[in-house]
């Protein structure tokens, strides 16, 4: 009697009636047997004629916003498959959970960090969906309901990968690019749901195979823009304050810019469909690439903290006055330069877990007033207390700007949020800028 069998993050389809015609069905000459691609398993039942999975919604009592339901219904028009794309504060999370409940309190999240893991699992336990379980910072633990980080889920999926009808992917964006594809490729569920701020290309020239055909198209999409000057993110100012590097400073930065624009305008001829991942992995094969990807880290290592930079800083500072800010680095040198002058509470990947929880856990009291990180801090970190952001130096891309505003965008009645970016005149700061601010007011 033709079957399906899961295997390690693999199919086994028993006695299939035409295997040549059936998707991803190749032989096993190992263990002879017809085997597939565990995310396979629901273009395999549809060919098999086997009965679809059916789930019996849960009540959601969590109210949703209209672009929250509007979200909701347009990935179940697209077959419970596809990607939200949401800008960060406008309640992700709980349009995600109410998904999870339409679809029968079965699914694992997966998150990219230990902390995300851990605030998942509280906010989903509050949303009467628990026990839920973890897989991350040292926990194996399996219920209906599982937040795993990618890391664990990478390691485990041999086991997980057949339980979960539905699979969440937080921060999707990470995905797509070859780097932990195998968890979900390792997953039968069935249905998926990508959730993130700021997506990536669906179809990277590297990414075998692609993002839709492992998580769905984009089913709904509002910007950052849309949602401005409604009730349903802060009221934000943006304020940009140039500052001019030193003589010494712009010598030193064309110097280095000329030295990674020759290697990489030699490679863009080269593969002039190529992206930056690409670029580096042919750059770090040879001395001059090398030396070209140094160059490139020193250049906007210079830009994120120039002498002009660090002047600013301290007049800015203190004029934020009793406002809970976070101030945003290009590194973690830079970063604890900040901690160390300003006595702000660093918060990098350095710092333990524990510690960097009884910080975070003294900012949202208000004991306090301040934190600066470089990378730490821009992905899903729930700070809601936070209403004012200094962007000192970064990756100048438009994904990190968006992650680091939504920071501070979370609403509460009578807040005025405010962002202020520190730019080096001149240089490809000032190109940077533009370009993020157009992402940010897109509608």
């Amino acid at each position: 009697m033709t079957g399906i069998r899961f295997d390690r993050g693999t199919l086994v389809v028993i006695d299939p009636p035409d295997p040549a015609r059936l998707p991803g069905l190749t032989w096993d000459a190992r263990t002879a047997c017809w085997r597939a691609p565990a995310w396979r398993y629901g273009p395999l039942k549809a060919a098999l004629g086997l009965p679809g999975t059916q789930a019996t919604p849960l009540p959601f009592g969590q109210p949703l916003r209209p672009y929250q339901v509007a979200a909701l219904d347009a990935w179940e028009l697209s077959g419970r498959r596809g990607v939200v794309v949401l800008p960060t504060g406008s309640g992700k999370t709980r349009m995600a959970m109410a998904a999870i409940a339409r679809c029968g309190g079965r699914a694992l999240v997966i998150v990219p960090t230990r902390v995300l893991m851990h605030q998942w699992a509280t906010e989903l336990e509050e949303a009467g969906l628990g026990p839920v379980g973890r897989y991350g910072d040292g926990i194996r633990e399996a219920t209906d309901v599982t937040v795993a980080t990618t890391a664990s889920a990478w390691r485990h999926m041999a086991r997980l990968g057949r339980r979960f009808p539905l699979l969440v992917l937080d921060e999707v964006h990470h995905f797509g690019g070859g780097l932990h594809d195998e968890v979900l490729e390792m997953s039968a569920a069935l249905w998926r749901l990508g959730l993130t701020a700021t997506p990536r290309d669906p179809t990277p020239l590297h990414a075998q195979p692609g993002w839709e055909a492992l998580i769905g198209p984009v089913a709904y999409q509002l910007t950052p823009g849309a949602l401005l000057d409604t009730e349903y993110l802060a009221d934000l100012e943006l304020v940009t304050l140039s500052v001019d590097l030193t003589q010494d400073e712009r010598v030193r930065w064309h110097d280095l810019r000329s030295g990674f624009r020759l290697a990489w305008d030699h490679w863009r001829k080269l593969a002039p469909r190529s992206d930056w991942v690409d670029f580096v992995g042919w750059a770090a094969r040879t001395p001059q690439g090398r030396d070209a990807l140094a160059a490139h880290r020193e250049a906007r290592g210079m830009l994120g903290w120039c002498q002009g930079k660090q002047a600013l800083l301290r007049e800015l500072l203190p004029r934020l006055g009793g406002r809970r800010h976070l101030v945003f680095t290009a590194d973690n040198r830079s970063a604890l330069a900040v901690a160390r002058e300003h006595l702000l509470a660093p918060i990098t990947c350095e710092v333990s877990p524990r510690e960097r929880d009884a910080v975070l856990g003294r900012f949202r009291t208000g004991e306090l007033w301040g934190l600066v990180s470089a990378r730490v801090l821009n992905e899903g970190l729930d700070v809601p207390d936070a209403d004012a952001a200094v962007v000192v130096g970064g990756s100048q891309g438009t994904r990190e700007y968006l992650q680091r505003v939504g920071r501070i965008l979370r609403p509460r009645p009578g807040k005025q949020a405010v962002l202020y970016e520190l730019v080096a005149r001149d240089t490809t700061e000032d190109r940077a800028v533009v370009r993020r601010r157009a992402a940010l007011e897109a509608p």
